[in-house]
């Protein structure tokens, strides 16, 4: 079985299409305005509180105002806040949490209106992008994916995906964590950390701490509505999740965004550098790889593709 990327660059978007040994197996559509991207990080201000939804309405410089419920507000957002405020005041003037007095959780069964109050600076995450009258969905428990581990800030919980299976496997990497991981920051280890190698997971785990760093350093500087740490585009989420042996080519048909999937691939597996390869054919490159053929035949030649598509596999 082998896997090939092929990346569209158009005037509107960036098109992707995962093959497994030459199937359609997914579609993705990427557009050309990547604010308010899933992951993506915000200083928001707190617009209206609801009482009835236990929610509130966050300004974070869309055009309508994104939605916030209690339950998403995450057990830890008090020392969230706490960080969040401290920071804005130039009370916490390091991105490291080795000193940094963890609060109380807050209730489960909580009400919004006796946690945050309007006008309020509140650091958010986008949980769900924006779709025509719908501002984004926001979460205030903050984390930061990478290639084998997930970030959780204000936590020393250490979890692991249950689809690693050997006990064995499971003991060496909460140790490895264990030892590695610094104060009040909670990991979430991936599958693809299985049997990975001690400098690999390590690697991995300083860049996300240095992704935390950058987004702290964007907030000492930030005044609402203001996105101070943006994720990583769809092409690299999916090399970043997706990126195993199995891959055996990446076609792209811009020469700057080769470079750019190169310059990542090469900081998560610089053995795979290789594989990336600039298209420049004069036939279309959907059409070269057979991509268009497939996707009228799923979806028929009437049909509009103009939404991003994920197909099973």
């Amino acid at each position: 079985m082998s896997l090939d990327l092929i990346v569209d660059a158009r005037s509107n978007g960036i098109w992707l299409a995962l093959l497994r040994d030459g199937k359609l197996i997914e579609l993705h559509q990427e557009e050309g305005n990547t604010d308010f991207a899933v992951g993506d990080i915000y200083l928001g201000k707190v617009r209206k509180i609801v009482p009835s939804l236990n929610a509130a309405f966050v300004d974070v410089g869309y055009e309508k105002d994104a939605f916030l419920h209690y339950l998403d507000l995450g057990p830890q957002f008090a020392s969230l806040n706490k960080f969040t405020k401290d920071t804005i005041h130039k009370k916490q003037n390091v991105a490291d949490l080795q000193y940094f007095k963890i609060e109380k959780e807050i209730p489960k069964d909580g009400k919004m209106e006796k946690i945050i109050s309007s006008s309020q600076p509140i650091l958010v995450q986008v949980a769900k992008e924006p779709i025509s009258s719908k501002g984004p969905r926001l979460c205030a428990e903050i984390t930061l994916a990478g290639r084998y581990l997930v970030l959780v800030p204000f936590s020393d919980k250490i979890s692991i995906s249950q689809k690693i299976k050997s006990q064995k496997e499971r003991d060496r990497l909460k140790s490895l964590l264990d030892s590695i991981k610094p104060k009040n920051f909670g990991v979430i280890i991936r599958t693809v950390a299985e049997n990975k190698k001690v400098e690999d997971i390590d690697q991995d785990l300083k860049n996300l701490i240095e992704k935390w760093k950058t987004m702290f350093d964007n907030l000492k500087v930030s005044d609402p509505p203001k996105r101070v740490l943006g994720e990583i585009d769809k092409t690299s989420s999916i090399l970043r999740d997706l990126l195993n042996a199995d891959f055996a080519n990446i076609y792209v048909n811009s020469g700057e965004l080769a470079d750019d999937v190169k310059s990542f691939v090469s900081d998560i597996a610089p053995e795979r550098s290789k594989i990336v390869k600039h298209y420049d054919g004069k036939i279309d490159i959907f059409e070269k790889f057979g991509i268009s053929k497939q996707i009228k035949t799923l979806f028929g030649k009437k049909s509009s593709i103009s939404k991003r598509r994920l197909f099973d596999h």
